[in-house]
């Protein structure tokens, strides 16, 4: 598989461009073996989830991994669940695909503000999105996907974050590669690059989400993405 993000930390990627090589290999390799290689995706709600779905379910053997305590309210955290769970359920790419859903844990936004410290560095509350308290809630919550990805086999990983225009893709994806660079004993998990706004995947999840009907929340998830800037 393509090494070359690793090479050369200080020149800027095109994480686009490194996905796109590792699935043009993944489908020479379905072509020789007859087997998807598995991907593990972490989600936050059904609309970031649906054109991610549409690009990579063919290629990938995919499951959804939702784990996201950030999200506030409780009522709110459940509304993006079961939106995600109605699109599976009705997206023919999901459907004929096999996609499948694991949801981590009962919420417990407790989880959220331990990883992130956001109470005691009270400076952090106040910043916009794309800060270090995104930065940490991106991590903590990667973390747990590529534990899960880890502890079940999978070849890949990722998430779907990149998929938001608000969203710092550079941070998402340097989390991701260094929990790659982690890997211990068993693991063979790798983390796939993504910056799926690119070629128009941030267009395509709110075209997508319109013809399914599908709600779309006007905040990023935890209480202090609910003040408006």
């Amino acid at each position: 598989m393509n090494e070359t993000r690793h090479q050369n930390p200080a020149k800027k990627i095109n994480y686009n461009e490194e996905m796109e090589k590792i699935v043009d290999e993944c489908i020479k390799l379905n072509g020789e073996t007859g087997k998807k290689k598995s991907l593990l995706l972490h989600a936050c709600c059904g609309p970031c989830s649906s054109a991610v779905i549409e690009r990579l379910s063919l290629v990938f053997d995919m499951t959804i991994f939702f784990y996201n305590p950030n999200i506030h309210p409780v009522a709110e955290h459940d509304r993006r669940l079961e939106e995600l769970k109605k699109f599976l359920s009705v997206f023919p790419d999901s459907v004929k695909n096999g996609v499948k859903l694991v949801v981590a844990s009962n919420y417990n936004p407790e989880e959220y503000f331990e990883a992130t410290n956001v109470r005691n560095e009270i400076e952090l509350q106040a910043e916009r999105e794309k800060g270090e308290r995104c930065r940490r809630c991106y991590a903590f919550r990667m973390k747990k996907a590529f534990e899960y990805a880890c502890a079940n086999g999978f070849d890949f990983f990722t998430t779907t974050l990149s998929i938001s225009p608000h969203k710092d893709s550079e941070k998402i994806n340097a989390i991701g590669i260094q929990l790659e660079s982690e890997r211990i004993g068993e693991c063979v998990t790798k983390f796939l690059p993504s910056d799926f706004k690119k070629k128009g995947g941030f267009l395509r999840s709110t075209e997508l989400s319109e013809e399914y009907g599908l709600w779309r929340q006007d905040y990023c998830g935890c209480v202090y993405s609910m003040r408006k800037e």
